[in-house]
């Protein structure tokens, strides 16, 4: 990715999301635990909200730990919960000045207390923010959300997509339907979305780079940015019509 210092102010605001991968191995490439690889990646975290709000983007949704990540062992799983809730802990006060909420989506009643207790009480601090609304996905699967939303809908004779929005919403704590998603970033070298945002990203545009997220910083993301905003989006329709609208 490129290395502009040009700033990217975008309208309207956009909705990005990122799979946070390669954590792991950017750590097995240094000869250092998987441990100190996350650890790495919360820093990385840190370098893309704040670097969010210039590029025009609204909405930042960040993969950190999936449904299937508890298939993991033990000690991974327990330090991945325990660098979230820190992280939580130690940003909330600053994301509170700055006007950026912090949400958590996903489940929530597999989690430990304390990590419960984090997610509730940066929410509640961040609430009034306005600037950026960062979403982290924890114990997120949209398979089962997209299932649990339909089972909770069955009963309805007649289900729009806005209103099938709002109950996935509802189901992933999402506080309501989520924007769209415009921009679907994976790092580290996959190119899949792993049961991440499927009905929010019917119609993203998708980046893959070969960078680890640990590696991932300000520049990437700007120059991610630059590149959404030189496709052309139709959303089927042919482009003279997409140009006008």
């Amino acid at each position: 990715m490129g290395n502009s210092t040009s700033r990217i102010i975008p309208a309207p605001k956009l909705h990005v999301a990122i799979l946070l991968d390669g954590n792991g191995r950017w750590a097995a490439s240094h000869g250092l635990p998987r441990s100190e690889g996350h650890r790495a990646g919360v820093a990385a975290v840190r370098r893309v909200v704040r670097a969010a709000p210039s590029l025009g983007i609204g909405t930042l949704t960040l993969y950190a730990f999936s449904a299937n990540n508890w298939e993991r062992p033990a000690g991974e799983v327990a330090s991945l919960l325990s660098l979230l809730e820190n992280y939580l802990r130690v940003e909330a006060h600053e994301c509170a000045e700055k006007g950026i909420r912090l949400r958590v989506i996903g489940r929530r009643d597999r989690i430990p207390p304390t990590l419960l207790d984090a997610i509730e009480s940066a929410e509640r601090m961040t609430a009034a923010g306005r600037a950026l609304e960062v979403r982290i996905a924890l114990d997120y699967s949209s398979r089962e959300a997209i299932l649990r939303a339909s089972c909770w809908m069955v009963s309805s004779l007649e289900v729009t997509d806005r209103e099938f929005a709002r109950r996935l919403g509802q189901v992933t704590h999402s506080g309501g339907p989520a924007p769209d998603v415009d921009l679907l970033i994976r790092t580290g070298g996959e190119r899949r979305l792993s049961d991440f945002m499927l009905w929010e990203c019917a119609y993203a545009e998708l980046l893959f780079t070969p960078r680890m997220w640990p590696e991932f910083d300000a520049a990437d993301l700007e120059a991610a940015v630059e590149d959404f905003l030189g496709r052309e989006r139709r959303f089927g329709r042919l482009p003279e019509a997409a140009a006008a609208s």
